[in-house]
């Protein structure tokens, strides 16, 4: 049976538990809300708590300073960050040309390049045990490498894996940068929504939806320079994210200024979320920025997506079911989620900051 509403404007009350529908802006898609699927009962998977207590150095780790990695190759000594080409890359600069089709059937040849960015010699510093002059370091190497791989392919995806629970291959504090000569189907879909918008009003979607948001019930850390905020959209339980409240399309775009402040909110949050469950968090993060391609964009906002899986301590979201057949379903409001995100955020905020342990 067709919904009553449908034809007419209902009033809709975004506080209650009722089950809802929320439109993403970003990539044009809706999602399912049900947000008292968190009283369920769960007698199912369990993560495994990640481990707090890490050495500054492990004799076993690839990717310490000095050891050897998987291929035989040594590490150099390095004492900041360090920046080498992924022994098992995804990508090969070097693939052969061409392309395949027959009726319904396509496929053509994709030529890239896969980085491994270690953030720290040390083997324990996690960007939130960082100070934010060290997360900076990380900061300026994505710009720097997004330059570079831009000069030779169109699309750049800086992004880091945090935690076994989201398949980092080592505890070792890394991220990658994937470049590759074609535009990935979240980028298609971003710069589609970002176009659209941008040529029926003439300014970004991301900055009329940061303007939109500041200060609301789902902005939890922000600052004059950037917004943090758990977005209206939200998938995944504790979904975050982070765009410049002023015109930038790239890394590499940013002032030195906006980098400082981009390095103090990256290590709060990422604070805030280890202080959500008492214990590390898990996620996928990574940065969305315009296509190198020559074509002019002044519609691409610069943004960082972050994906944490947990819904409670030890307990994941998990994306199947009615999710991979349908749409995404969160299963607590982002409103909610915010609330305790900021919580978070501020309990972790120390009195006076201490250096790196």
């Amino acid at each position: 049976m067709k919904s009553a509403s449908m034809g007419r404007a209902v009033p809709l009350d975004l506080t209650s538990t009722a089950p809802h529908r929320r439109h993403n802006a970003l990539t044009d898609e809706w999602l399912l809300v049900s947000a008292e699927r968190t009283s369920r009962p769960w007698r199912g998977r369990e993560e495994a708590p990640t481990p707090r207590d890490l050495p500054a150095y492990d004799s076993s780790c690839y990717l310490c300073p000095g050891n050897v990695r998987a291929n035989g190759e040594r590490n150099p000594e390095y004492e900041s960050t360090f920046v080498f080409t992924n022994d098992f890359a995804a990508l090969q600069p070097d693939s052969p040309v061409g392309e395949f089709e027959d009726g319904l059937l396509r496929a053509v040849a994709e030529r890239g390049t896969c980085q491994v960015i270690c953030f720290s010699p040390r083997h324990d510093l996690a960007i939130s045990r960082m100070q934010p002059a060290e997360a900076r370091q990380v900061v300026d190497i994505w710009a720097s490498q997004s330059r570079v791989l831009g000069e030779q392919f169109q699309w750049v995806q800086v992004f880091e894996n945090r935690g076994a629970a989201m398949g980092a291959s080592s505890p070792h504090p890394h991220g990658q940068i994937w470049a590759g000569d074609a535009l990935p189907r979240e980028a298609v879909r971003e710069d589609a929504t970002q176009r659209r918008h941008f040529e029926a009003t003439g300014r970004p979607l991301l900055l009329d939806y940061a303007a939109q948001e500041v200060g609301g019930p789902r902005d939890i850390a922000g600052d004059d320079d950037w917004l943090v905020v758990v977005p209206f959209w939200a998938a995944w339980p504790f979904e975050t994210l982070v765009i410049p409240r002023r015109p930038v399309s790239r890394l590499a775009d940013l002032e030195p200024r906006v980098r400082d402040s981009l390095a103090a909110r990256l290590v709060e949050l990422l604070r805030g979320y280890d202080a959500l469950f008492s214990a590390p968090f898990p996620y996928s993060m990574g940065w969305h920025q315009a296509p190198f391609d020559g074509v002019d964009r002044p519609y691409w906002q610069l943004h960082a997506h972050f994906y944490p899986p947990l819904l409670r301590a030890t307990v994941r979201k998990f994306m199947v079911g009615y999710e991979l057949m349908s749409e995404p379903q969160r299963d607590i409001t982002a409103e909610e989620a915010a609330d305790r995100l900021r919580w978070a955020i501020q309990s972790a905020r120390p009195d006076v900051v201490h250096s790196s342990d």
